[in-house]
């Protein structure tokens, strides 16, 4: 018989609270689709700047995005090994020129087997650097980023300048072939023509994106879900996210932890490599030039840790900074100054969400931050030319800002390692 003192000695059980479901990965990503165009076809609307979804900007954005997300991909691969690589940008570079030189000789595949190559070596200097000799992360990433540079200059005037007769461009080079989904693009068309609100804007974005494609732009979007499927649903990647989590551990299981991060920096540089071919092998390149990749591999590390160091996340920030630099190339400072309305909106909703979720500090930010640029668009008729290029590096910075209070990095990236320290 149970007694009031068994009663009050026996401990309290309290049952565990239902977890909240969440949403699958695609289907948020496909929520996020259908408000972001939603935004951008209201602030097309009520600005009468068609530019925010016409077909152009949305061909000229996925071009433009396309180095980014490559070179997200690359850093992708080193952080997830634990190597930071913040030499992405002279990886890039070696691409560039690695392109340009075999497109020259043996057309666009060879071009962009000659960038990978360039990309690669210039990842394997990286690994050698800081995987073997251990050396600071950072400092080997800048010391890359110039030694990039100096010798794509030093190539140029070896090779091209006899060539073209001037040693910081190269000659023509064969680009890529485009093609289209005929049917589809003529039916998008139509759609984009007949001027219907949200209907008609999500049209001439999707007509963008399926006019016009050449093969590197394929195989570049396929780099994600494969890169995907490989860093999280195989043994290999298992053994090199571990080795970015915990190499002393990883160490421990038997794993070559040495081997898994050369393989991810290589892998880095290689694409890295295909981002300069982009700039190259597309419409719109066609050679290489010095100073073509223009800070991109710096805005694709940017993009990476907006993704929170996942392929989706960074897909998507691939295509911020790539519509950014498209609408200012195909629009101008008045279309610039319309995404800002649209950014406003976009703020409005995000606020709203927070004071739902009673996140006041956050949702007060929201609301100075959609302030200020209100302003901005209302105290102006179009934005300065000379503000307009660097549109895709001011949204670098703001997105940054806003990303970083929800990054969850593997924990020992850029740490030390030396094989044997943890016994």
């Amino acid at each position: 018989m149970t007694t009031a003192t068994d009663l009050t000695s026996a401990p309290l059980v309290v049952p565990p609270s239902p977890r909240r479901r969440r949403l699958p990965a695609w289907a948020r990503a496909a929520m996020w689709a259908i408000g972001i165009v939603a935004v951008l076809s209201t602030a097309s609307y009520l600005t009468g700047v068609n530019t925010l979804t016409s077909t152009n900007t949305a061909q000229t954005a996925l071009r433009l995005a396309l180095p980014i997300l490559l070179c997200a991909l690359g850093g992708l691969w080193s952080e997830r090994g634990g190597v930071v690589n913040i030499g992405l940008e002279g990886m890039m570079i070696l691409g560039t020129w690695g392109a340009a030189w075999g497109a020259y000789y043996g057309g666009p595949w060879a071009g962009l087997g000659a960038a990978i190559l360039f990309g690669a070596l210039g990842g394997l200097l990286h690994a050698i650097a800081t995987v073997t000799f251990n050396v600071n992360h950072i400092v080997s990433g800048v010391a890359i980023n110039l030694l990039g540079l100096g010798v794509a200059k030093y190539l140029a005037t070896l090779i091209f300048e006899p060539l073209s007769g001037n040693p910081r461009q190269s000659p023509t080079v064969p680009t890529f072939d485009t093609y289209s989904a005929t049917f589809l693009s003529n039916w998008l068309t139509d759609l984009e023509d007949q001027q219907r609100v949200f209907i008609s804007d999500a049209a001439g974005l999707l007509n963008g994106l399926v006019t016009g494609v050449a093969p590197l732009t394929m195989i570049a979007i396929l780099l994600v879900p494969v890169s995907y499927l490989v860093l999280w649903r195989t043994r290999l990647g298992l053994r090199l996210r571990s080795c970015g989590e915990n190499p002393v551990a990883a160490e421990s299981l038997g794993i070559n932890v040495y081997a898994h991060r050369y393989l991810g920096v290589l892998v880095s540089g290689g694409l890295a490599g295909m981002g300069g071919a982009s700039l190259v092998l597309l419409q719109g390149g066609g050679g290489y030039l010095e100073n073509q990749t223009n800070g991109r591999g710096y805005i694709g590390l940017a993009a990476m840790i907006f993704g929170n160091w996942r392929p989706g996340g960074l897909l998507g920030g691939a295509a911020l900074f790539g519509y950014a630099d498209g609408l200012q190339l195909s629009g101008g400072g008045r279309a610039v100054l319309a995404l800002l309305y649209g950014v406003v909106l976009l703020l409005f909703v995000i606020v709203v969400v927070q004071l739902i979720r009673r996140q006041w500090i956050a949702a007060a930010l929201g609301v100075a931050g959609a302030g200020v640029l209100y302003w901005i668009y209302w105290s102006n008729d179009t934005l300065p030319s000379e503000l307009t290029p660097y549109t895709a590096h001011v949204v670098t910075l703001i997105v940054l800002a806003v990303a970083s209070q929800r990054l969850r990095p593997p924990k020992a990236d850029g740490a030390r390692y030396r094989r044997g320290e943890g016994d």
